[in-house]
């Protein structure tokens, strides 16, 4: 895949007013690097999709598994498909996720996983972050996590509009034994403050079939495995 095949792809977003260039990629058209949505404003963006890559990442959760899933819109999708899967545990630093996990359990479901909360203090989005959330992911050791992005790219790799989350999401990644990442085509080439991990510390990435297939090879190429479900919607 050339160089000129990826800027021709890039200008084709800009000419549609979907992003704009910046230095070592592009972002959303009209959002800054540190504009950072609330749950709520996420929920309602490409949900169908959401909901595919939701359902191919919970066919990688082993039954009696210690999972972490950080904060996001795509990972709540994924935290409810976990419901019906035995004996988990699952670590998160989601309010939403906490309280779709607590409400399950309280209405008496069988298998609901044993929850782990964070705590931390809360962003816009839900996220539970800081020294609090960090000392106690720290002390963990899960065996796969689920991670959620505001922003990826081949140069910055993954992004966040927060620092305190990034440094969050750093240690949800040191302590992981295995990263899926779960991300649609409109994640790609937004980039938020921060990075927090490369493409290449990545074990799996998800996403739909609506990113370019030059993207895709960038994928491919850079983290241990792609998997590409059909883009729904």
């Amino acid at each position: 895949m050339s160089d000129m095949t990826i800027r021709r792809d890039l200008d084709a977003l800009v000419r549609q007013g979907a992003v704009q260039k910046v230095h070592g990629g592009a972002m959303a058209a009209g959002a800054a690097s540190t504009y950072e949505p609330g749950f709520d404003a996420k929920s309602g963006l490409e949900e169908a999709t959401k909901a595919a890559l939701a359902d191919a990442a919970a066919k990688r959760v082993e039954p009696g598994s210690v999972v972490a899933l950080s904060a996001g819109t795509t990972t709540y999708a994924v935290a409810s498909r976990l419901l019906e899967i035995p004996e988990l545990t699952v670590v998160t630093n989601s309010l939403p996720i906490a309280d779709l996990l607590w409400a399950a359990g309280r209405d008496g479901g069988e298998a609901v996983p044993s929850l782990l909360l964070t705590g931390g203090a809360p962003t816009r989005s839900a996220a539970l972050v800081g020294a609090l959330a960090d000392q106690t992911i720290r002390s963990l050791h899960v065996d796969l996590l689920i991670l959620g992005v505001h922003g990826v790219c081949e140069q910055a790799g993954l992004t966040t509009p927060n620092l305190a989350e990034a440094q969050t999401n750093r240690a949800l990644i040191a302590s992981a034994r295995r990263t899926v990442v779960v991300a649609d085509h409109t994640k790609w080439g937004v980039i938020g403050l921060s990075s927090f991990a490369t493409l290449a510390e990545i074990d799996c990435f998800v996403t739909d079939d609506a990113l370019p297939a030059t993207v895709r090879n960038v994928l491919a190429d850079a983290v241990g495995e792609l998997v590409v479900v059909p883009a729904a919607g």
